[in-house]
Parts: structure tokens; C-alpha cells; sequence
């Protein structure tokens, strides 16, 4: 099994020693194993000096280098810990070490893949070699592709796909106990410990106050939450209000979980008729499925040259411009629209990070659709805001929003935001908890303040335009517009 005297692995978006299929094989490659983790500069410089995720890897990290101790049976076990520039760090590192192979889980993201290249010429350079692995997701890259031998684009036939071909050994777990005694002690001058915030250049954030529970213990207790609720999940998971979602989007970003796991948990419960573990497995199908839509058709997103839409001739679509629509998208970023659900969920993101999925829908229509605004200025603005920003779910979604990705909804489907509110959230919880202004008002006129009876907004201390803002748009004047809009895209056919 050891053939390689020496090798190093680097913890990137899997920050977890169980389940970990590079972790996994490294240990069984290597007669000696380093493991290194690194703050790369070239994402953490253009943050925020306040960012919860900076703070979750941190917090993540302490937790992977305790693990790593214990498996290792020495306190001088554990992780190596640098601050720099990753695809330079992680060369000159294997030499320092003297190591044969570097061993990495991969990440189908531009800029990762960028990165990556650069990492293995500079390995090479050195007769350094590197392997990388699947770990990220259940089926990945090509591995379903359709009868033509091209990628799916449509949701339901890759889902039909992903289901046909999944077996035991897909979701079999990758164990890393049995052959820990291979882990290294570090070298002496990278014995210190995982750096503080404030050693990275930030500032701690509120994620403490939230109560998300960070590394992998924190991904455990979410997991058998979940799963003790998991039986109502199709039938609670659209209400906000409601503790009905998973909550592990953040750990699926980061590996504080596996997906294998999730997978394993989730899929013969489905199997045998579980209404609500088939729903959640569909969530992490159609995870698989952005994921692979990214790695197929890098154009679709950021940081590639073109960050196009999926169907070009969307591309035709001419947005709002200029100081009205700044200020509308200002309006919308603040939760200051005039519409409540719209501005409670995007208080909630601004506030703690998350936004429940419905609301991801109901806000993204709303800015594209209502407010004729370019969907890459919200998908931005999540990708700035979001624990558990992930590109491929968060282009794949906006893109979804706005009608202009794969297996999209129809352009001419514009959500009604009061009308989702009332279904959604039909006794204002979720509005009320974000927006106290509102509290005093009762159902229905707290899904549409602006209809409210003078007395009853005066009953509730709400002066519109003072206490709580007035509509900025016209949702069915809104409509009209867009659909004119959208006509664009039947001409370029």
C-alpha cells in the first residue's frame, strides 16, 4: 500500500479527517504524511475585514488540527498553517518537506482550477507529483452524460441519470483512523498554532452570537437534527418561518461534512418511500447537477472572461442603468423595497449570513424581474453576503431567477412577491422576527402595508415613507415592463 515515502496533503474546501477521499489515500499512498492548510491571500485580501466565513474557516480550522492530533498520537502532529500566496506556498512547502506527492480534493471552480495548474508546474518543476480526487460531490465533471455523449442541461433526466447509476461504492465512506499512524509531526518551525483573526488582518464577526456551531462537530450536531425532522422536510421546507431546512449548506461548502455521508443517510430512506428524504435528495442532486454545469460550462460564471448567460441569446437582455437603478438596487440590498417578505429576507442576510431557499427565489425575481435589474449585480451581492456562498448553486440559482440558465423557469414567470408572502409566510413570523416596525400589524395588510387602512397602520405605529418605506415599484406595472423586456429573446430566435 505505502509507496511513497513521503507525501503532503492539502485541506482546501474539506475541512474534515473523516470521509475524506484525499486524506484517505494519502494515508494509504504515504509511509509519511504532512498535512497543511492555507489562507490564500488572493481570496482573503479583496474581503471585508469583517467576513463570518473567515471566521467559520478559522473556527474549523482548530477543530481539523485537533482531530489531526489525536489521530496522529502527538501533540506535534496536526496542521501546518500559512498565510500567503497557495500556489506558491504549496510548492515551496513539498520542498521544504521533501515530499513526493501532494495530494488535494478538487475544486471545479475557475479561479481553483487556475490555481491548481499553476501549483502542479511548480511541483513539477521539482519532480514533485500530484493526485487530486472527488470528494466535493457524488458524481462530477462527466461523469453522467447523456446518450450523445454530451452533458445534461435539463434537471430531470440528470436526476433520473444520477439515480440509475448510484451504488454502494459511490457513497461508501473513505476511513482514515486505521492508517493515521502514518501522519508526521511537523517540522519545528511550523509547530504554532492555527493564526487568530486578527493575525489574518480581520475582525471577529456575530457568527458566535448566531449559534452556528463551526467545524466538524458543528456539521455533526446539524446532521442529526436534521435528521431526527427529516420526515417533513417536503412539506415544511418552503416556510421560513419554520426550522424545516437542513441548515448544512455551509458545511457542504466547506467539508465540515461529507456529502457522502448526507448521500448515505438520506438515500435508502428515499428508496423506501420517505417523501422527505427523496425531497433533500433531490437538493443534493441538484447540487451535483450546478456543479457539473460549472465544470462543463465555465462561461457561466465568475471569474471567467465571459460570466455569460447560459442560453445566449439571453444575453440579448437590456437591464436598468444609471443612478434610478442604483438607488432601486440599494433599496434592495438594504431591505428597504416597500415589500416586507423581499425585505425580511434580505435583513436576515445582511443580519446572519443565510437566507432561507424560498426567499433566495422570491428576492432574486424580485430584483430581475420587478426591478429590471442585471442578475449578475445580485448574484454579486450574495456571493459577498452568503455563509455558504457557493458559486456553481449561487450562478446556477440566479440564473434559474432570472431565466436565463438551464432548465430555468419560463421568462414570462414572475414571482408575485405579496402573493408569496401570503402562502409562504401566511401569519408574518418570518416578517415580524426581521422587521419589528411591522410587528404591530396584523395579517393580511402585513404582506402589503401600503393597503392597510389609515387606521389600522396608525393602531400599529407605521407611518409609510417614515417607519416603513412605500412600494418602489409597481409589481403589476413591473410585470408588464419585463415581459416586454423578455421580448428580445423570441426575436434573436
Amino acid at each position: 500500500m505505502s509507496s511513497i515515502p513521503s507525501g503532503l496533503m492539502w485541506f482546501r474546501r474539506d475541512l474534515r479527517a473523516h470521509d475524506n477521499a484525499a486524506l484517505a489515500q494519502a494515508l494509504r499512498s504515504c509511509e509519511r504524511l504532512h498535512c497543511v492548510f492555507v489562507f490564500d491571500r488572493a481570496i482573503l485580501d479583496p474581503l471585508p475585514r469583517q467576513d463570518r466565513r473567515v471566521e467559520f474557516i478559522r473556527d474549523s480550522l482548530v477543530q481539523l488540527d485537533e482531530r489531526l492530533r489525536e489521530l496522529a498520537a502527538t501533540p506535534d502532529g496536526g496542521l501546518v498553517v500559512l498565510h500567503g500566496d497557495a500556489a506558491e506556498a504549496i510548492p515551496r512547502l513539498a520542498q521544504e518537506l521533501g515530499v513526493q506527492c501532494v495530494f488535494a480534493n478538487r475544486d471545479d471552480e475557475p479561479a481553483a482550477l487556475a490555481r491548481d495548474e499553476r501549483v502542479r508546474t511548480g511541483l513539477a518543476g521539482s519532480g514533485i507529483g500530484w493526485r487530486d480526487f472527488k470528494d466535493h460531490s457524488i458524481f462530477a465533471r462527466q461523469d453522467l452524460l447523456t446518450r450523445a455523449g454530451a452533458p445534461y442541461t435539463v434537471f430531470t433526466p440528470y436526476r433520473n441519470a444520477w439515480l440509475a447509476k448510484v451504488q454502494a461504492a459511490d457513497l461508501a465512506p473513505h476511513p482514515a483512523a486505521a492508517r493515521a499512524g502514518v501522519l508526521a509531526a511537523r517540522p519545528p518551525r511550523h509547530r504554532h498554532a492555527v493564526p487568530t483573526l486578527q493575525d489574518l488582518g480581520f475582525r471577529p464577526t456575530n457568527l458566535p452570537e448566531l449559534g452556528v456551531g463551526c467545524g466538524w462537530r458543528g456539521g455533526a450536531a446539524r446532521l442529526d437534527a436534521f435528521v431526527a425532522r427529516i420526515d417533513r422536510y417536503h412539506a415544511d421546507r418552503d416556510f421560513p418561518a419554520l426550522e424545516a431546512t437542513s441548515g448544512l449548506s455551509v458545511d457542504l461548502r466547506f467539508g465540515t461534512v461529507s456529502v457522502r455521508e448526507l448521500a448515505r443517510r438520506a438515500y435508502p430512506v428515499a428508496q423506501a418511500g420517505g417523501a422527505g428524504a427523496a425531497s433533500w435528495l433531490d437538493e443534493l442532486i441538484w447540487r451535483d447537477f450546478y456543479l457539473q454545469i460549472l465544470a462543463n460550462f465555465p462561461r457561466v460564471a465568475p471569474p471567467s472572461g465571459e460570466h455569460r448567460s447560459f442560453k445566449p441569446a439571453y444575453d440579448a437582455v437590456e437591464w436598468e442603468q444609471g443612478p434610478q437603478a442604483d438607488e432601486a438596487f440599494a433599496a434592495w440590498a438594504e431591505g428597504r423595497t416597500g415589500y416586507p417578505l423581499v425585505d425580511a429576507a434580505m435583513t436576515q442576510l445582511r443580519r446572519t449570513g443565510f437566507m432561507h431557499n424560498r426567499l433566495r427565489m422570491v428576492t432574486a425575481s424580485f430584483l430581475v424581474k420587478d426591478l429590471g435589474i442585471d442578475w449578475r449585480r445580485g448574484e454579486r451581492h450574495f456571493a459577498e453576503h452568503l455563509l455558504d456562498y457557493d458559486l456553481a448553486a449561487n450562478n446556477g440559482g440566479w440564473q434559474w431567477a432570472a431565466s436565463t440558465g438551464c432548465d430555468a423557469q419560463p421568462w414570462f414567470r414572475i414571482f408575485n412577491p405579496v402573493t408569496q408572502s401570503r402562502r409562504f409566510d401566511a401569519q408574518g413570523e418570518f416578517i415580524r422576527r426581521y422587521l419589528p416596525p411591522l410587528a404591530g400589524l396584523a395579517a393580511p395588510a402585513l404582506h402589503a402595508p401600503w393597503t392597510a387602512p389609515p387606521l389600522e397602520l396608525a393602531a400599529a405605529g407605521i407611518t409609510l415613507g417614515e417607519t416603513y418605506p412605500r412600494p418602489i415599484v409597481d409589481h403589476e406595472a413591473a410585470r408588464a415592463r419585463t415581459l416586454q423586456r423578455y421580448a428580445v429573446v423570441r426575436a434573436v430566435r
